[in-house]
């Protein structure tokens, strides 16, 4: 048995021969950080909801809960998304989390309200060359196969990000918002890192999904501790 189950971990990296074909070209990462609570957010969903339309951009949306406490509390809020740009901001030696925040390719941030600044930035990023591995879900959707590659220093991790692609308008009735509804595009309901990547062929299995069949899955391969977008692989359309 422990034979055959190596023998089929082998094969898979082999070339990544036994895999599902990927999309041609690695997107633009887009990661918008926002709240229902904070009353500046509500310009930069929308920014980013119209992002979210161009092929060359995967655009997400990261519902953060500290700004619960102002008396609403977010209805796609996670610990887990808060911790994601505390990591970045610590990356970026910014002092505190701003609110709405984007990130590009790992590797700028800026105000989501600065609409002009942030499709700067998309078009920039769009020009480098990530030099990414071949990355691929395995037949059967369980597992994830990724290649060979420059690491960048510290390491690098692999995600598994589920999320919602329909448009979700919610209606705020407390706080800072109260009484405005508020757009959300590409609403991230699940955020799992998979485990670290050295520059070597290796799979990673994925969770069951605890959400919808809704769901849009990605994997995205970046440097360690919110370094730099290496690979994005987005699951092909059914």
């Amino acid at each position: 048995m422990r034979q055959a189950v190596l023998s089929l971990f082998v094969t898979a990296l082999a070339g990544l021969a036994t895999v599902v074909p990927a999309q041609a070209k690695t997107p633009v990462l887009v990661e918008l950080f926002t709240a229902q609570g904070c009353s500046s957010c509500g310009k930069a969903n929308q920014a980013v909801a119209q992002l979210a339309d161009d092929k060359g951009v995967l655009a997400l949306t990261y519902s953060v809960d500290y700004w619960d406490y102002l008396g609403w509390t977010d209805t796609f809020a996670k610990p887990a998304f808060a911790a994601r740009q505390r990591a970045y901001a610590q990356k970026f030696s910014l002092r505190d989390v701003p609110t709405p925040q984007v990130v590009v390719a790992g590797r700028e941030q800026v105000s989501g309200v600065k609409a002009e600044t942030v499709e700067a930035l998309v078009r920039s990023a769009a020009k480098v060359r990530a030099n990414a591995p071949d990355m691929e879900f395995v037949r059967g959707g369980d597992r994830v196969a990724v290649g060979s590659g420059p690491a960048p220093r510290g390491g690098g991790e692999v995600w598994l990000v589920r999320y919602d692609p329909r448009e979700q308008d919610i209606a705020v009735k407390r706080g800072d918002n109260r009484g405005q509804t508020l757009v959300h595009r590409n609403v991230v309901r699940e955020l799992v890192r998979l485990g670290p990547w050295a520059g070597r062929p290796k799979l990673y299995r994925l969770p069951a999904s605890a959400s919808d069949d809704e769901l849009k899955t990605v994997i995205i391969l970046q440097g360690a501790k919110g370094g730099r977008v290496i690979g994005v692989l987005q699951e092909a359309e059914k």
